[in-house]
């Protein structure tokens, strides 16, 4: 009896102790992609903040305005508004412009539900920081209805490596390093959901090779009787050869 009450204790027990158990892991699942998903909107904020409050300064101070070459010549603040994308393409086109945004916006927006990747939740966040940016402007900015133009106001020096670039703004600088990051993570083999693929473990899912049948013990005992008949039979006649001999 106290037997079975001690077995009956100690499965009570494992059992307690592996419900507390799910419960922990259940409760870090849910707080691990929760954080996450915090610093990704954190650092789309911010992208986004920071575009748009510079855009406000740029217009009130800049806006037909001499430019103003900072020092050394690095750069040339020069307000300019952009109907189409970078260099200038698709100038007439700027409400599929605006359509491929708000897409890009949903997009990234589905993609970082399941995040657990702090790298990829920066990344993702200065992709849709950047993203939203452009497509404020594109909503709100004269001519408006998903036709406004975008502000650009940073133009690279007159350096033969810049020659023909475009004027930008810190939304596409945004998408810039966002994008790189992006291609980087995933050359390297990192997910989004904190994961990484590597060699190794493609080799893991190349199937195995069978392993050869062992033999049960009369079958190994047959197939040493004609090896045993063999060695004596040669032991023979190398003694018979002896004897000849002398």
């Amino acid at each position: 009896m106290c037997d079975m009450q001690t077995t009956r204790g100690a499965s009570l027990s494992d059992a307690a102790d592996s419900q507390g158990a799910g419960t922990i892991s259940a409760a870090e699942t849910g707080s691990r992609p929760r954080r996450h998903i915090v610093l990704f909107g954190c650092v789309a904020a911010f992208a986004l903040a920071l575009d748009q409050v510079t855009k406000l300064i740029v217009v009130a101070r800049l806006e037909g305005e001499r430019p103003i070459e900072l020092p050394l010549g690095l750069t040339t603040l020069r307000v300019v508004r952009n109907a189409g994308a970078a260099f200038s393409i698709g100038t007439g086109m700027t409400w599929v412009f605006t359509l491929i945004a708000l897409g890009v916006t949903v997009a990234i927006i589905r993609y970082a539900r399941d995040l657990r990747s702090v790298p990829w939740a920066i990344t993702l966040g200065l992709l849709l920081g950047g993203a939203v940016g452009n497509l404020v402007d594109r909503l709100t900015r004269a001519p408006g209805g998903f036709q406004g133009h975008v502000v650009d106001w940073i133009e690279w020096p007159n350096w033969p490596m810049f020659q023909g670039w475009p004027v930008f703004n810190l939304a596409d600088t945004a998408i810039v390093f966002g994008g790189i990051a992006a291609v980087v993570l995933a050359g390297l083999g990192y997910q989004p959901d904190g994961t990484r693929e590597t060699k190794d473990s493609a080799e893991v899912a190349e199937p195995v090779q069978a392993a050869e049948p062992v033999a049960e013990p009369g079958e190994r005992a047959a197939a040493e009787e004609p090896a045993q008949g063999r060695e004596t039979a040669v032991e023979t006649r190398e003694k018979a050869a002896g004897e000849v001999k002398e």
